[in-house]
């Protein structure tokens, strides 16, 4: 069951998601099983990710991305898929990256819980 969220936090996000590239999760596992490159970043919480996450993805949490992002992916041309519990916190991550000067980010649309629904590996 999804969650029910604040309306205005819901019009931020709806807002958000005008500005920044979406992704399916098949999207996503067709692109791992292909061999691309690319970064695959959960900006959950820390509990989250130490909980589950989409294998071979790295953590940097929503509320720290753009502090340490830069240290993490250099380029600001390397693509970026984010996700986060089911595309709302990745969308705002991406919106926020793109602001500073990353052009390849995409959010991953249904997030890690679209991700488990699929039946995807996980690890932790």
């Amino acid at each position: 069951m999804a969650k029910q969220h604040a309306p205005r936090f819901l019009d931020i996000v709806n807002d958000t998601k005008t500005r920044v590239r979406e992704c399916t999760v098949a999207d996503v596992q067709a692109r791992l099983e292909a061999g691309e490159t690319f970064h695959l970043v959960d900006v959950r919480e820390e509990s989250e990710y130490a909980a589950a996450h989409v294998p071979g993805s790295v953590h940097l949490g929503k509320g720290v991305i753009e502090r340490d992002v830069e240290k993490t992916i250099p380029d600001p041309s390397d693509e970026i898929v984010l996700y986060c519990g089911g595309g709302y916190r990745s969308a705002l991550a991406a919106d926020a990256l793109q602001k500073m000067g990353y052009e390849n980010v995409i959010s991953m649309d249904g997030g890690f819980r679209g991700w488990k629904e699929a039946g995807l590996p996980t690890e932790s």
